[in-house]
This record gives C-alpha cells, structure tokens and sequence, in this order.
C-alpha cells in the first residue's frame, strides 16, 4: 500500500492553499477588525455549529472510508461518496472551514474554504483520471451515479 493511494491529490491541494492559510492568518492577526463577521449573531452562531458539526462527521466518514477500503483496492462508491465524488475535500472546503470561521467570528474560514475548493478541483482531474485507469468501467459507472456531481 502506497501513501499516495491514501492521500491521493491531498498533499498538492495542501500546498496550493498553505499560502492562503499562511498570509491570511497573518493579517487575521494583524487586522482582526477586517475579518470580523459581526458577533456573530446568535442565528448565525446556531447555523454555523449546525453546518460545522455536518461537515465535520462527513469529513470523519470519508477519512474512515479511504483508510479501511482503499488498502484493500476498493473504489468507494458508498456513504457520502454515493452523494459527491470528493466529499472529504468538499465537506472541509465548504462545510468545515467557512462555518468554522464563522463561529470564531472570522471571515477567514470562508476565504480558506474558497481556495480549498478551487484548488481540489483542479487537482481532482488528476486523482479521477488515476481512479479512472485503476478502476476502468467500474469508475465511470460510478461517476455516472453520484448524486451531485458537479461538487
């Protein structure tokens, strides 16, 4: 078992947001007044954990998943891969960092997220086109499948 099976596009997704993360806690830091949300507000603080504790679990999930299956040579295709094809990096893109943000009263969270998801995107062609030749049909039939898979 390779570790690069397990992390697949993780470590390039990584280093293209480390600067965001890098710069932006850095001003987070400094201006903290620009970041701010606002409170936030009790809805909003309620919302947020909310969100947050969702992603965290899909996040969990996905981790569990990769770790127990993909050792074993198998394309995950259940649990929250049957809804979208990347649901680790989605959930902490867009489930996990903003809504985090959002309950430390920082509009940093939203920010990551952003560039997280950017950055999973254009390197989920590479990890799809490997899952792709690994799994052949199987592969396809499943992206065919997904419930939103366009995330």
């Amino acid at each position: 078992m390779k570790l690069r099976e397990l992390v697949g596009a993780g470590d390039r997704i990584g280093l293209a947001v480390l600067p965001f993360a890098v710069i932006g806690l850095a001003l987070n830091l400094v201006f903290p007044k620009v970041f701010h949300v606002g409170g936030p507000t009790e809805w909003l603080r309620i919302l947020s954990i909310g969100v947050l504790a969702v992603g965290v679990v899909v996040w969990a999930w996905s981790v569990v998943l990769i770790v127990t299956r993909v050792p074993r040579g198998e394309l995950i295709t259940s649990g929250p891969f049957a809804v979208v094809r990347h649901p680790l990096y989605t959930s902490v893109a867009l489930l996990a960092l903003p809504w985090l943000g959002f309950v430390l009263n920082s509009w940093l969270g939203a920010v990551l997220g952003i560039a997280l998801y950017v950055a999973a995107r254009r390197y989920e062609i590479d990890e799809e086109t490997e899952l792709a030749n690994k799994f052949d049909g199987a592969w396809e039939h499943y992206r065919a499948g997904v419930l939103l898979p366009g995330v």
